[in-house]
This record gives C-alpha cells, structure tokens and sequence, in this order.
C-alpha cells in the first residue's frame, strides 16, 4: 500500500455546500420582515375599523388609537416605569437563580447515569404539569407577596432549561469525554473544561426558552396574587374598565418579551457560531 492510499483513508471527502433555502439569506429575512409588518399592520387596521364603527362593544374592548395614546400618558406621566421594573426585577431574579441552579445540576445530571435515572420522572413531572395547578397551595405556603411570585417565576424558568442542559450532556460528543481521559482529567474539570463548552449551544437555547416562560410565569403570578408588576396593573386597569390602558400595558408586556427572546436569540448566535446551529 502506497503512502498516498494511507494518507487518503484519514482524508475526509469535502463536504458539499448545502444551498440555503429559499428565504434564509439575507433578501429572505428582510422579506419575512416586510410582511411581518405589512400582517400587523393589517390586523391593527381590521381592529380599529371594528373599533370605530362599534362592530364591538367599545365599553369591553380598546382600539390601536386608543391604546397608543394611553402608552404615550403612561410614559409621560411615569406611571409605567415602576410596574414595569418590578416584572423586570422578579424576571431577572428568577432568571439569575435558575441559571446558578440549573447549568451545574443539568451537567451533573447528565454525565451521570445513575442522577439521571433519579431525577429524570421526576423533571419530566414537573415540565409537564402546569405550575398553576399549585397557585393555592403556593399562596398556602408563601403567602401573596415577591417570594410567591419568585417561587413561580423560577419554576417557570429553571425547568426548560434543566431539560436542555441535560440533553446537551447527554450528546456530548465521545472524542471529547476520550481526551479529557487521556489527559487524565478529574470529573469536575471534565464538566468545567469540556462539558460546558461544548453543551453551550443547548444552554442558550434553554435560556431563550426559559426568558419567554419566566415572563410568563411573572405576569400570571402578577395576575393572580401580586400587588405590583405589570400583570397586576393589567388584572386592575380590566376590572376598572380601562381598557386602553390594559391595551397599553399589554403592548409593553409583548415589547419585552420580544426583546428579551431576541437578545438571547443575538448571544446564542454570537457564542455559538461555531456549532453550525441557526
């Protein structure tokens, strides 16, 4: 056997360019915006024409004119800003305790056989049941103020994430966990140096998921059992017929979930271009 037939079994063949699909380049996403917007604006016409010819009952219903207007009173006047910082502190809280909580315990779980099959049953119940099912017995246990709606926004958060963390260690890739043993690494340094590296696209993906569920966990504990926050003015502004207000109010509730899931969205695709992932 010749030196060139040796060399050509390690030679991987190249790997063809895969073409984009219509509608991923650049045109592609500029085109996705411009009907995007061309849609919203559509719907925000329909809504204020059935607004203003009382198609629907204007005393249990608001219009995109009304609704701009509160939102500009609400930022002039500054009555929007604290109800807004509280959503956004509990959001951040939450989110901060369940990143130190879920990223180690998600890593451990899934480079280990035997947590996982401790703890698998029992993750999988707690994604899937609905946490407003214990709004009572959480109301029960700690009351009505911030630590309820704590309670809530991190079991909103923690749990998505946990589950990506997990299947990231799960996957890793063996050639990895083979030269960390070679270099004779301890386990915590597997985890620190070669684990979480290459788990970090799974992470971010977990994190996008669980800032939209946080929010939501937010404004439904705001609904329910808060006395500040965004969800609360929503749940006061709709019981005093309000209703542009409460229009208002939502639209900034919308606002930041978009910029929360696309700036997580940015940090994903900026940490982790190299996974080849979109």
């Amino acid at each position: 056997m010749t030196a060139t037939q040796l060399s050509s079994d390690r030679v991987r063949t190249p790997v063809p360019m895969v073409k984009r699909p219509s509608g991923q380049g650049p045109a592609g996403r500029h085109l996705n915006l411009i009907l995007g917007v061309i849609g919203m604006i559509v719907v925000l016409g329909a809504w204020q024409i059935c607004a203003a010819t009382k198609i629907v009952d204007p005393n249990f219903s608001s219009s995109p004119a009304g609704a701009f207007t509160a939102l500009v009173d609400a930022v002039r006047t500054g009555s929007l800003w604290d109800p807004l910082g509280s959503t956004l502190s509990i959001v951040a809280l939450g989110m901060a305790i369940s990143i130190v909580v879920g990223i180690p315990a998600g890593l451990l779980i899934g480079r280990s056989r035997i947590f996982y099959g401790l703890t698998d049953p029992i993750i999988s119940i707690m994604y899937s049941v609905p946490y407003v099912v214990f709004l009572p017995m959480l109301i029960f246990w700690f009351g009505i103020g911030s630590n309820a709606r704590l309670v809530i926004v991190v079991w909103s958060a923690l749990f998505p994430l946990l589950i990506n963390v997990i299947a990231g260690a799960r996957n890793l890739d063996q050639a990895h966990i083979q030269v960390s043993r070679v270099f004779c690494a301890s386990r915590m340094m597997t985890l620190r140096s070669v684990a979480f590296p290459a788990t970090l696209p799974y992470i971010l993906a977990g994190i996008r998921q669980a800032v939209g569920r946080a929010l939501i966990g937010a404004i439904v504990a705001e609904l329910f059992m808060g006395s500040a926050g965004l969800g609360y003015q929503v749940q006061l502004q709709t019981s005093n017929f309000e209703m542009d207000d409460a229009m208002a109010s939502i639209a900034v509730i919308a606002v930041v979930a978009i910029v929360l899931t696309r700036g997580v969205g940015y940090l994903e695709r900026r940490f982790t271009f190299w996974s080849g992932t979109d």
